[in-house]
């Protein structure tokens, strides 16, 4: 399958296409329950990989290793990866985005902050010049066979949105993202600037852009909708509260109310992950069997 093209086909098409934030392969796993699509997240995965804040501690090997796990568990489904800044110079890039397309990551998008990075949602970023960030984003979209690239700017100033806005519509990336942004009206300045390409629209709890429907994204000319972290954020009020209600009640476990996740439960959302599991049709050839799945 080509991945990339697949994505792509999608975000052209009628509608928001809707992207989940995951953090670790147990979060993909219900999130694809319920999506097509999956996010992975540079929040989600310091969080969950290192326990640290999205400031730049990611090292690449890691979030290639986590795809590759990703695309075996979910062959069909959309996989748009956050690189952040690339990991470092345009070299380091551009390995980055050859191994991802290569094990099937669906997309990539890269920034434009100078490191120390910090997320996009919160205050003290710093971004590159923009020459410089548009000489990596080119050897980036040059390296690229398939891979959908979305070029991200994280400027706070409204006369450095609008330019940077324009300067990324105008280079070969199949989408534009301007994180952070604040409000309505500055999501129909950008879709005015951009002309016909592709925006991307992050959502993320608490953060600086106001919480917006897809049809209301849609509206608005956004094509496609990340939801950074309801896992991640999920999760810990989750076992926030599951901790509180064991220390309540001295230890007893809770009885497994209708609807409730046990074992079996569990087990069922996993064993869905094994490859074995996956529909596949078998091809005879000379001499040889053969399984060939969804890839």
């Amino acid at each position: 399958m080509e991945y990339g093209a697949e994505l792509r086909r999608e975000v052209l098409s009628d509608g928001v296409t809707p992207l989940i934030g995951v953090f670790d392969m147990f979060s993909a796993s219900v999130a694809a329950k319920h999506y097509d699509g999956l996010f992975v997240s540079g929040f989600g995965f310091a969080a969950s990989h290192y326990g640290l804040p999205d400031i730049g501690f990611i090292a690449w090997p890691d979030m290639v290793a986590f795809v590759q796990r990703l695309r075996l568990a979910f062959p069909g489904t959309h996989l748009l990866v956050d690189i952040d800044d690339g990991y470092g110079d345009p070299e380091v890039a551009c390995h980055v985005v050859e191994h991802l397309e290569m094990i099937g990551a669906s997309g990539v998008i890269l920034e434009d902050q100078q490191r120390p990075r910090r997320c996009g949602h919160v205050d003290g970023k710093r971004i590159l010049p923009l020459d410089e960030y548009l000489t990596k984003l080119d050897m980036v979209l040059k390296t690229r066979r398939d891979l959908v690239v979305v070029a991200r700017t994280d400027a706070t100033d409204e006369e450095e949105v609008l330019l940077r806005a324009k300067a990324l519509a105008h280079t070969d990336a199949d989408v534009v993202l301007i994180d952070g942004v604040r409000s309505v009206e500055w999501i129909r300045r950008v879709r005015e600037v951009i002309g016909d390409k592709p925006l991307l629209f992050n959502q993320i709890a608490g953060g600086k852009s106001p919480r917006l429907s897809l049809p209301e994204l849609a509206e608005l000319g956004v094509n496609v909708a990340i939801y950074s972290t309801p896992c991640l954020f999920a999760a810990q009020t989750a076992m926030d509260e599951a901790m509180l209600r064991l220390k309540r009640d001295d230890g007893r476990l809770p009885e497994m109310a209708p609807g409730a996740v046990g074992v079996k439960e569990s087990l069922a959302l996993l064993e869905r992950n094994i490859s074995r599991h996956h529909p596949r049709e078998i091809a005879q050839l000379p001499g040889v069997t053969t399984l060939r799945g969804p890839v």
